[in-house]
């Protein structure tokens, strides 16, 4: 059993990744231009698990006193008060109008990322190498380090550590056709 004793570094219980770029770093289209690309996934964290939830919040407190502390942000703040990269699920996205897609019904959404690509490995702790068995749709369990911030605004950041994969399930995102479905059974002659 693991030992810890950072209290703003957490282990998730099962989780559902959205957003996974975590074999090529990935940049937003509406990344600032200075913005380097990182590694990235979201957590669909299922309310259900109120352990996770209970770790995580206790996570940021301790990151929001330690950033006090050090000067990071500014003296005075309230903690509670800082934003944080957790958002209902069952609620609307950082715009205040937008709401989370239907996989996120049920859910805390949790965005974490880093300069550095996490090591991904199986229930058995072996690498995984197949970057097509790493997607959006799979369950896992993952390493959190959180931290405040005080650059163009102040808050509570989420960075990405090691992903254990723990389950398959259906792919999030755009449904691909099958090449069956494009091609098998048409009329069309590719030689004439």
């Amino acid at each position: 059993m693991a030992n810890n004793t950072n209290p703003t570094h957490i282990v998730t219980g099962k989780v559902r990744l959205s957003y996974a770029h975590l074999t090529q770093p990935y940049k937003s289209k509406l990344a600032d231009e200075n913005d380097k690309a990182k590694y990235s996934t979201t957590l669909l964290i299922p309310k259900t698990d109120t352990v996770t939830k209970a770790k995580i919040d206790a996570a940021i407190k301790a990151a929001g006193e330690k950033a006090l502390a050090s000067g990071k942000i500014k003296k005075g703040t309230p903690i509670d008060k800082l934003p944080t990269p957790v958002w209902d699920g069952d609620g609307y996205k950082a715009d205040g109008y937008t709401p989370f897609g239907p996989e996120c019904k049920g859910m805390w959404v949790l965005s974490a990322s880093s300069i550095d690509q996490p090591r991904v490995v199986d229930l058995s702790l072996s690498p995984i190498l197949d970057p097509t068995e790493i997607y959006s749709g799979m369950w896992a369990r993952v390493g959190l380090d959180f931290y405040g911030y005080n650059n163009r605004k102040m808050g509570i950041g989420c960075g990405l550590g090691n992903v254990q994969k723990v389950a398959d399930d259906e792919p999030l995102g755009a449904e691909r056709a099958s090449v069956e479905s494009d091609f098998g059974g048409d009329d069309y002659d590719p030689l004439g």
